[in-house]
């Protein structure tokens, strides 16, 4: 009978040995389990984000203002009737030097009267 307790208890030993610490054991199970929970949130943020894509191809199939839209913002394309105002902040602007207009009056077309007519400068 005791050799029967003694190979009985050494045959929950040994799997109990099993179960804990070789290789498909619950600590594998457990990481296993972390592994799932990690992928399934990836998926879920892979699923907004091509739900996402997805309404915004299909915006782009149906009409023309999206595609204007994108064409505006990221390409900074103009309608040929429109006018473009681009407002610098001053801060931006240290450092640069304004260029005379090639239309502007010089110094030289001026009279004592008043401006007179502009001469462009001889190239």
């Amino acid at each position: 009978m005791r050799l029967l307790i003694a190979l009985l208890a050494a045959a929950l030993v040994v799997l109990q040995f099993r179960l804990w610490l070789t290789e498909g054991g619950l600590r594998e199970v457990w990481r296993l389990k972390e592994q799932v929970a990690l992928r399934t949130e990836e998926n879920r943020l892979l699923a907004e984000r091509n739900a996402a894509l997805e309404a915004e191809v299909l915006d782009l199939k149906r009409g023309l203002a999206a595609a204007e839209e994108r064409a505006r913002s990221e390409l900074g394309m103009v309608l040929p009737d429109e006018s473009f105002f681009q407002i610098v902040d001053s801060s931006a602007m240290d450092g640069v030097v304004e260029m005379p207009r090639a239309d502007a009056p010089t110094a030289d077309a001026l009279t004592a009267d008043g401006p007179a007519v502009a001469v462009p400068p001889a190239p």
